[in-house]
């Protein structure tokens, strides 16, 4: 049934919103083709487009080229109506970025702070850092839509709380949207950090790979899944929990999470550390660069076991390509070597006949840009354009009362 109501009603907003996923792509478009590509009349789409042109989320562009008569007038997405925050927690380090509307990163700051300082302290912090970004851009937090997270443990998407996070210590159940909005009056998403990952290698460096396996190995060992173009979070958003499956015929070591013979015990950053007496990875990473045989045995036996893991993810799930990211960058070579060995002898020929095992191409950076492209997404969805408006109603109603 058609929505009825005057210009400017919720539900005429919540149309011009799915219209603009239509203008997403950033090519300027017509009117007239808009109206080919929709099958609407023409009056519908230009009181869709005046309504987003006065959100200031589509902008004129030029005109397009003319057959007689005067040229028509080309519209697109305007990137800088509104920024996005992407930001990306590790063990021990944060990254966070602002960006446009197109994710396209303005700037950024990154600082060494433990995770384990509790969530207080971490998200004080990030408060602190989105201010200093939006000044330094010289934007407001009224220029702010919504801000995406990942953080480094098991997240109930949904309400956005950590659960039960193995290296979080404080973190568990913490309502981390709740806190942020205390701060800025936009909606916040919060995800693992491996599925983050997963979005902006995606986004940077396969765009066109619908099915998709990111495994990030550092402090922690997770997975993102893409399957059919879309991230696959399960019903409570564990999907790709990769850490805590236990290693088939490997070692009985003890893991954080109280089981015994997990991934993240036998293969994680730390886990070969201790494998090799050292102290952190950094130290392996050095070994590894030197041509030590003894670190690149231990980190080549790594990938072997994470192989067996991964072997029943393509059995299950049959990706065209897994990447391997995390503080393991270095040494990838050496892990990816044991993957490959394991998971093309146990898996059936069909399913990896295209496969590729691969390292990531985005490194570091994929946490801040799978941040962002959260934001951005939710940003120029039909219920945020919906709320745009009703704030920017809610300003003009307020300033006719003054």
């Amino acid at each position: 049934m058609r929505a009825t109501g005057p210009e400017g009603a919720p539900g005429d907003l919540n149309r011009a919103g799915e219209f603009l996923q239509l203008l997403r792509d950033g090519r300027p478009r017509t009117r007239a083709e808009l109206a080919k590509v929709t099958g609407m009349a023409r009056s519908t789409v230009a009181t869709r487009m005046d309504t987003l042109l006065s959100l200031g989320y589509v902008i004129p562009f030029g005109d397009a080229s003319s057959t007689g008569g005067r040229p028509p007038s080309l519209f697109a997405l305007n990137p800088t109506a509104r920024l996005v925050i992407g930001a990306d927690f590790g063990a021990s380090h944060a990254l966070v970025a602002l960006a446009d509307l197109s994710g396209e990163i303005i700037n950024e700051l990154s600082e060494r702070i433990p995770i384990d300082r509790g969530p207080e302290e971490v998200l004080t912090w990030l408060s602190a850092a989105i201010m200093q970004l939006l000044f330094d851009a010289g934007r407001s937090v009224n220029d702010l839509a919504s801000i995406g997270i990942g953080l480094p443990g098991p997240v109930e998407f949904e309400t956005g709380r950590p659960v039960s996070p193995p290296i979080m210590p404080g973190w568990d159940r913490f309502d981390v949207p709740a806190r942020l909005r205390m701060d800025f009056d936009v909606p916040v998403l919060v995800d693992n950090d491996a599925n983050i990952m997963a979005l902006g290698e995606r986004k940077s460096a396969w765009p066109d790979t619908e099915d998709m396996v990111f495994v990030k190995v550092a402090t922690g060992v997770g997975a993102g899944i893409v399957s059919g173009g879309i991230l696959q979070r399960g019903a409570e958003g564990t999907a790709g929990d990769l850490g805590h499956v236990r290693v088939p015929e490997g070692p009985d070591y003890p893991c954080a999470c109280g089981n015994n013979g997990c991934v993240e015990a036998v293969t994680s950053g730390p886990a070969i550390a201790r494998q090799l007496g050292l102290d952190n990875i950094e130290d392996v990473m050095g070994l590894v660069i030197e041509g030590d045989p003894d670190a690149i045995q231990v980190v080549r036996q790594a990938g072997r076991h994470l192989g067996g893991v991964l072997a029943t993810y393509v059995s299950l799930l049959n990706p065209s390509l897994i990447v391997l990211g995390g503080s393991v960058a270095p040494a990838s070579e050496h892990i990816l070597a044991g993957i490959r060995e394991v998971v093309y002898r146990r898996s059936l020929p069909l399913a990896t006949q295209r496969l590729q095992i691969v390292s990531s191409e985005t490194g570091i950076r994929a946490g801040i840009v799978g941040a962002a492209a959260l934001a951005r997404d939710y940003a120029l969805s039909p219920q945020a354009i919906e709320l745009a408006g009703s704030r920017n109603r809610r300003s003009i109603n307020d300033q006719a009362v003054s």
